[in-house]
């Protein structure tokens, strides 16, 4: 029987995008691995994209520490305590560590593996592993997580990495429509409005209608401000992440703003370009199996015509089927 593995890591939307060429690599490289797996009840639905995922632990944190001491969530951590405890496993392995992640892995029945200090975003959250690994920090998130898995699971991975989302894009057929996401979870990652209208009037010369997501009231309300007017463009409602993943599988191209959708549509293999203001696609470039662009910097993000003339580019490349590349522009 193969190895019982435990994977620790609850959030966020991108992070647990860039967690799935790791989870391939393991079943490739550990014949019968059966992998569990914990996450944010918001988020279960990623894991279960993943064919190698045997079965997903949901926990609500994000929830629970806005009434940590109520009777409704002390009974739900009881019961999550509970199902943690009758598991065994020959490996638990903390991809996030942080002290909310090593909150979990205490209550776990194993082995615990996870970054020294050194590598920890949070370093006190090393002292509480068996087994700690180092991991260069400034290096691409996906090479990270498939790094700590290797030196977990004692294997060498090579070749690009495989998101395993087969069950999203196997049906999926291409059509002439742009995803856009214009939205992220912070006011300084916002792009200008009138850099929008310009791609967007690109992108509809291009032949391209637009489908805007947005997932709150205020979002929906900036997304329909932004294409007012517009006849060839859309402001989808509020979906599942699997209806967001259909969506964005059968689309043409995805420009959007550092957001975990973003990072969604280029682990599906989709033309995506990623526009960054607020962060350094250093650490979280966009990866996958078509043609990607991360464009921008922290405080210098991507001028309208710089994103326009990676749009050509994307649409140009995006009908080579032998065309992998991903960039980072300036």
């Amino acid at each position: 029987m193969g190895k019982k593995i435990l994977i620790v890591r609850t959030s966020s939307l991108g992070d647990l995008v860039h967690m799935l060429p790791a989870m391939s690599d393991i079943v490739k490289h550990v014949p019968g691995a059966q992998i569990d797996w914990i996450v944010e009840d918001a988020f279960v639905e990623i894991p279960g994209w993943h064919p190698g995922i045997r079965d997903v632990i949901p926990v609500a944190h994000r929830r629970w520490r806005k009434s940590w001491w109520s009777p409704q969530t002390r009974l739900a951590r009881a019961a999550l305590r509970k199902t943690l405890a009758a598991r065994h496993y020959d490996i638990v392995l903390d991809m996030q560590a942080l002290m909310k992640s090593v909150w979990l892995v205490r209550q776990t029945n194993g082995q615990r593996h996870g970054l020294d200090r050194r590598s920890a975003r949070e370093p006190l959250a090393s002292f509480f592993y068996d087994v700690k690994h180092t991991v260069e920090f400034w290096q691409p998130a996906v090479t990270r997580q498939r790094t700590l898995a290797s030196l977990a699971l004692g294997y060498t991975y090579s070749g690009p990495p495989d998101f395993g989302l087969g069950k999203i894009t196997d049906s999926a057929v291409p059509e002439n429509y742009a995803v856009i996401m214009p939205s992220a979870s912070r006011d300084d990652k916002l792009w200008p409005e009138e850099d929008w209208q310009l791609v967007f009037r690109h992108l509809n010369q291009r032949g391209l209608s637009l489908k805007l997501l947005s997932g709150n009231a205020d979002e929906t309300a900036r997304a329909q401000k932004l294409v007012a007017g517009n006849p060839n463009a859309e402001v989808l409602p509020r979906m599942s992440l699997t209806d967001v993943a259909h969506v964005l599988a059968s689309s043409s191209l995805m420009v959007g703003l550092d957001s975990g959708l973003t990072h969604l549509s280029a682990g599906l293999g989709r033309p995506t370009i990623g526009i960054y203001r607020a962060s350094t696609p250093v650490r979280t470039p966009l990866e996958g199996s078509s043609y990607t662009a991360s464009l921008g910097e922290r405080g210098n993000p991507p001028s309208a015509q710089t994103v326009v003339s990676a749009i050509d580019q994307a649409l140009e490349f995006s009908n080579k089927p032998s065309y992998t590349q991903n960039q980072e522009l300036e």
